[in-house]
Protein backbone atom coordinates (compact mmCIF):
# COMPACT_ATOMS: atom_id res chain seq x y z
CA UNK A 1 0.00 0.00 0.00
CA UNK A 2 2.53 2.62 -1.25
CA UNK A 3 -0.07 5.62 -1.61
CA UNK A 4 0.19 8.96 -2.77
CA UNK A 5 -1.89 12.02 -3.06
CA UNK A 6 -1.64 15.31 -4.54
CA UNK A 7 -0.80 17.85 -2.36
CA UNK A 8 -3.09 20.17 -3.81
CA UNK A 9 -5.95 17.94 -2.54
CA UNK A 10 -7.93 19.58 0.74
CA UNK A 11 -8.19 15.76 2.34
CA UNK A 12 -4.56 16.20 2.91
CA UNK A 13 -5.11 18.78 5.57
CA UNK A 14 -4.31 17.04 8.96
CA UNK A 15 -6.50 17.17 11.85
CA UNK A 16 -5.70 16.53 15.37
CA UNK A 17 -8.24 13.47 15.42
CA UNK A 18 -6.08 12.11 12.09
CA UNK A 19 -2.78 12.79 13.92
CA UNK A 20 -3.39 10.60 16.84
CA UNK A 21 -5.63 13.40 19.13
CA UNK A 22 -4.78 14.49 22.55
CA UNK A 23 -2.38 11.36 23.21
CA UNK A 24 -0.23 12.78 20.38
CA UNK A 25 -0.51 16.31 20.94
CA UNK A 26 1.22 15.59 25.14
CA UNK A 27 3.79 13.15 23.63
CA UNK A 28 5.31 15.59 21.16
CA UNK A 29 3.45 19.13 21.30
CA UNK A 30 6.51 20.33 18.67
CA UNK A 31 5.40 17.95 16.08
CA UNK A 32 1.71 18.15 16.18
CA UNK A 33 1.32 21.43 16.12
CA UNK A 34 4.02 22.22 13.23
CA UNK A 35 2.37 19.40 11.56
CA UNK A 36 -1.41 21.04 12.36
CA UNK A 37 -0.46 24.70 11.02
CA UNK A 38 2.04 24.06 8.27
CA UNK A 39 1.66 20.35 6.87
CA UNK A 40 -0.30 18.76 3.80
CA UNK A 41 -0.52 14.83 4.12
CA UNK A 42 1.26 13.85 1.33
CA UNK A 43 0.73 9.74 1.54
CA UNK A 44 0.84 6.69 3.51
CA UNK A 45 3.23 3.72 3.59
CA UNK A 46 2.41 -0.18 4.04
CA UNK A 47 4.09 0.53 7.79
CA UNK A 48 1.00 3.08 8.72
CA UNK A 49 3.84 5.92 8.74
CA UNK A 50 2.25 9.27 7.41
CA UNK A 51 4.17 11.39 5.08
CA UNK A 52 3.74 15.71 5.65
CA UNK A 53 4.94 18.25 3.54
CA UNK A 54 4.82 22.33 4.08
CA UNK A 55 2.05 24.42 2.66
CA UNK A 56 4.56 26.71 1.60
CA UNK A 57 8.14 26.87 1.07
CA UNK A 58 10.47 27.95 3.86
CA UNK A 59 13.64 26.56 3.04
CA UNK A 60 16.55 29.18 2.00
CA UNK A 61 16.67 26.94 -1.22
CA UNK A 62 13.09 27.48 -2.00
CA UNK A 63 11.75 23.97 -1.07
CA UNK A 64 9.09 23.02 1.04
CA UNK A 65 10.43 20.98 4.17
CA UNK A 66 9.09 17.06 4.47
CA UNK A 67 8.56 15.09 7.54
CA UNK A 68 7.47 12.03 8.18
CA UNK A 69 5.07 11.00 11.77
CA UNK A 70 5.54 7.25 12.55
CA UNK A 71 2.40 4.95 13.18
CA UNK A 72 2.84 4.01 16.83
CA UNK A 73 5.20 6.52 17.93
CA UNK A 74 7.97 4.27 16.75
CA UNK A 75 10.83 7.05 15.83
CA UNK A 76 12.80 4.33 14.09
CA UNK A 77 14.08 5.83 10.76
CA UNK A 78 14.95 1.95 9.54
CA UNK A 79 10.68 1.88 9.09
CA UNK A 80 10.77 4.32 6.40
CA UNK A 81 10.88 2.27 2.72
CA UNK A 82 13.55 3.05 0.60
CA UNK A 83 10.56 4.78 -1.87
CA UNK A 84 9.74 7.45 0.94
CA UNK A 85 13.21 7.56 2.19
CA UNK A 86 14.24 8.95 -1.58
CA UNK A 87 11.17 11.62 -1.57
CA UNK A 88 12.07 12.40 2.22
CA UNK A 89 15.19 13.65 0.98
CA UNK A 90 14.69 14.94 -1.90
CA UNK A 91 15.97 12.49 -4.36
CA UNK A 92 12.62 11.84 -5.84
CA UNK A 93 10.01 14.88 -6.48
CA UNK A 94 7.30 11.86 -5.70
CA UNK A 95 7.39 8.52 -3.88
CA UNK A 96 7.84 5.51 -6.06
CA UNK A 97 4.55 3.51 -6.75
CA UNK A 98 4.20 -0.08 -6.63
CA UNK A 99 3.24 0.27 -10.82
CA UNK A 100 7.44 0.99 -10.91
CA UNK A 101 8.70 -1.79 -8.43
CA UNK A 102 10.95 -3.81 -10.24
CA UNK A 103 10.33 -8.17 -10.22
CA UNK A 104 14.02 -8.10 -8.47
CA UNK A 105 13.05 -5.65 -5.57
CA UNK A 106 12.57 -7.00 -2.37
CA UNK A 107 9.82 -5.96 0.36
CA UNK A 108 11.51 -3.48 2.59
CA UNK A 109 12.28 -5.06 6.00
CA UNK A 110 13.18 -2.31 8.83
CA UNK A 111 16.42 -2.98 11.33
CA UNK A 112 15.49 -5.90 13.79
CA UNK A 113 18.54 -5.55 16.11
CA UNK A 114 17.91 -5.41 19.62
CA UNK A 115 14.33 -6.82 18.89
CA UNK A 116 12.94 -10.38 19.73
CA UNK A 117 13.45 -11.03 15.66
CA UNK A 118 17.08 -9.87 15.59
CA UNK A 119 20.09 -12.76 14.11
CA UNK A 120 21.17 -14.80 16.90
CA UNK A 121 23.63 -17.59 16.01
CA UNK A 122 24.11 -20.58 16.75
CA UNK A 123 25.24 -20.71 20.85
CA UNK A 124 23.96 -17.15 21.96
CA UNK A 125 21.97 -17.50 24.99
CA UNK A 126 18.76 -16.78 23.50
CA UNK A 127 19.21 -20.57 21.23
CA UNK A 128 20.03 -22.51 24.33
CA UNK A 129 23.85 -21.36 24.49
CA UNK A 130 25.24 -24.16 23.57
CA UNK A 131 28.03 -24.25 20.82
CA UNK A 132 29.73 -26.36 18.59
CA UNK A 133 33.58 -27.24 19.93
CA UNK A 134 36.42 -25.75 18.11
CA UNK A 135 37.91 -27.63 15.15
CA UNK A 136 41.25 -29.14 16.03
CA UNK A 137 42.59 -26.80 12.77
CA UNK A 138 42.18 -23.22 14.95
CA UNK A 139 45.08 -21.39 16.07
CA UNK A 140 44.81 -18.21 18.13
CA UNK A 141 47.64 -15.37 17.41
CA UNK A 142 49.82 -14.54 19.99
CA UNK A 143 52.38 -11.30 19.63
CA UNK A 144 55.37 -12.34 19.36
CA UNK A 145 58.22 -11.10 21.62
Amino acid sequence: MNEHRDTADASTVPTLASLGGLRRLIANPGLTLHTLRHGLMVGQDSFGNRYFEERRASRPDGRKRRWVIYAGGAREASLVPPEWHAWLHFTTDAPLSEASRRPWQKPHQPNLTGTPGSYRPRGHDYRGGTRGMATGDYESWTPEG
